[in-house]
Formats: structure tokens, C-alpha cells, sequence
């Protein structure tokens, strides 16, 4: 497994490309997580004696890579967590997947309800009796390439719902590649998936000036089919 890259980071917040397979926060496997790795880095790096506060802002989902952001100060946490509910982060994704999308750009308008005991959510066209509790996912998606039977697609999130690129994705028709939870039939060796959280753009909650956190797809022989991409 690769180790985080700092990819960012100021007296407020902190920003790493995280590697699929690593866990964002604890769960009941416990496993190291990303949050233990910066709280260690910083202790280490800057000297810390004590505790080293960090605050989470946003996860991603195991087996997806790339951009992940935590706040370095309660103040940060709480001006980026209000940015999160206005929705005034931009996040865009990149995905794999093995078909190209037909149409090749458009919006997915969907009604996802999760079930908690499976881990799996579902996606409704509409929302009715039988998918109570269902919350509306929207986001936009452009295809960018295609080399052979891999096709990459760009995602831009309108909403933040859980494993929602993975099921809209695969509700279109193009289920990411690696996610046999939705879909897909092929299976990688170590658990990924072929979803990569590209960049976050937004205002800096102090210094309030416009930051865009890249990180560039973890090196395998299928992100490097696009690598020409990478620096656009």
C-alpha cells in the first residue's frame, strides 16, 4: 500500500492524496487511518508535545483515492465544515470505468437511500413510498478518454451523499472498474477502485483568498494510460 502525500498545508488546514485502501477515520477493523498518519506527521514535523488537534472536514470512501482535507485548528474546522453545507467546495473526481457513457456529458439526477446493514446504497430515479427517506443526489459528468476498454470520466458532485458517484455511475451504465459493490466485474488485487478525487477548489476560511488542492492519480498501469491529462 502507497503512504499519504501531503499535497498542502498552512497554519489552518492540511491536505494529503490518500491512497486507496487507507481508512479516513476508525471503524471496527482497526486499521491505521489517514487522520492518525497527519496527526503523527505534524507532531513529528513541527515538534508537537501533547495531543495534536485535527479535525476532520470530509472522508472518502476506502478504496477511492486522492484529495482529502482536515483542519488544523478549531476555527478552520468550523469555516470549512459551513462551507460543506453551502455547498461553495467544488470537488471534481476522476473515474474509470468500461464503457463509455452514452450520452458522453450530461447531469444525473437521482434518489439515494442507504442501507446501513449492508454497507450498499440504493438509486431511485423518483422519489416514493418505497424508498422513504431516499435524499436527492445530483452531479455533472464529462467524458474526457478512452484507450481500449478503459474510459475516463470526469465527475463534479453537486451533492455529497454516501457512495454517490459509485451508484449513479453505475446507473448510467458505467460502473466504476474495481467496485463489485456496484457493478463492476473486475475485481483489482488490492480492493480498490478506479475513483480518484481529483481536486477541491474553494475559499480559504481565513486567509479568504481562492485555493484549488490538486493531486495527481497514485501510479498503476491504467492511470498512467492518461497520464498526458494530468497536468491540464
Amino acid at each position: 500500500m502507497h503512504t499519504p502525500i501531503v499535497i498542502y498545508e498552512d497554519n489552518h488546514l492540511i491536505a494529503v492524496n490518500k491512497p486507496a485502501g487507507w481508512l479516513v477515520q476508525a471503524d471496527e477493523t482497526g486499521d491505521a487511518t489517514l487522520a492518525d498518519w497527519v496527526k503523527m506527521y505534524i507532531k513529528q514535523r513541527y515538534g508537537k508535545p501533547g495531543d495534536v488537534f485535527l479535525g476532520t472536514i470530509h472522508r472518502l470512501d476506502r478504496p477511492v483515492s486522492g484529495v482529502v482535507i482536515f483542519a488544523r485548528t478549531s476555527k478552520a474546522l468550523s469555516r470549512m465544515n459551513e462551507l460543506m453545507r453551502n455547498r461553495a467546495i467544488e470537488k471534481v473526481y476522476w473515474a474509470i470505468a468500461g464503457q463509455r457513457p452514452n450520452p458522453l456529458s450530461g447531469t444525473l439526477r437521482h434518489y439515494i437511500l442507504k442501507d446501513r446493514s449492508r454497507n450498499i446504497v440504493k438509486a431511485y430515479d423518483q422519489p416514493s413510498n418505497r424508498n422513504k427517506g431516499a435524499k436527492e443526489a445530483i452531479l455533472d459528468y464529462n467524458f474526457l478518454a478512452g484507450l481500449g476498454q478503459q474510459f475516463l470520466i470526469e465527475v463534479r458532485p453537486k451533492t455529497g451523499r454516501p457512495h454517490q458517484i459509485r451508484v449513479q455511475l453505475s446507473k448510467l451504465g458505467c460502473p466504476i472498474k474495481g467496485d463489485l459493490k456496484y457493478g463492476s466485474n473486475d475485481r483489482l488485487k488490492n480492493g480498490s477502485i478506479f475513483l480518484h478525487c481529483r481536486s477541491m477548489s474553494f475559499i480559504h476560511p481565513v486567509k479568504k483568498e481562492k485555493i484549488e488542492i490538486v493531486a495527481k492519480p497514485w501510479k498503476n498501469e491504467v492511470w498512467l494510460l492518461f497520464e498526458d491529462l494530468w497536468n491540464e
